[in-house]
């Protein structure tokens, strides 16, 4: 815990306290940008997996209807390619679902760090004792760190 009483030598408590506020404001200012790009990544990962959908369907569509016979093979291969970037750039999707992970991990750490700063710095209020939210014990809910073609697994 940090003790920010004043000793010998030590800033006066009053800038102690100055700065333990600041900094507890700084916190929570990352901690709400944090969240707000959260709700960005989130409004992004929707729109273009509804668009990444809606394209592979339609063109799986458009190759169910194709008669094979009157496309040559170069054209055949192009759109079995079309297919397979389309389910890839879906796959890829799961970056927004770790980004989002990571973010309110962090979120959480901040919030948790700008809560027990002022805790220690300006002790409980007069309602009561202080909840300080712990921070998360994993120093990261997301191992991996690289995206390889696969099928889409949510978390």
């Amino acid at each position: 815990m940090i003790n920010l009483d004043s000793a010998a030598g030590d800033p006066p408590a009053g800038m102690a306290l100055f700065t333990a506020a600041d900094l507890q404001d700084h916190l929570l200012v990352a901690s709400n940008d944090l969240e707000r790009l959260q709700r960005l990544l989130d409004d992004a990962g929707q729109a273009l997996m509804g668009h990444f959908t809606g394209a592979s369907a339609r063109l799986a569509a458009v190759m169910s209807e194709i008669d094979s016979e009157t496309l040559t093979s170069d054209a055949l291969e192009t759109l079995s390619d079309t297919q397979q970037t389309l389910g890839g750039a879906i796959t890829a999707m799961q970056f927004q679902d770790m980004a989002t992970q990571l973010i309110a991990h962090t979120t959480r750490r901040l919030r948790s760090c700008a809560d027990r700063l002022a805790l220690e710095a300006m002790g409980d209020d007069e309602d009561g004792e202080t909840v300080v939210d712990e921070a998360p014990l994993r120093p990261n809910p997301v191992t991996q760190d690289e995206m390889d073609a696969g099928s889409i697994e949510l978390f």
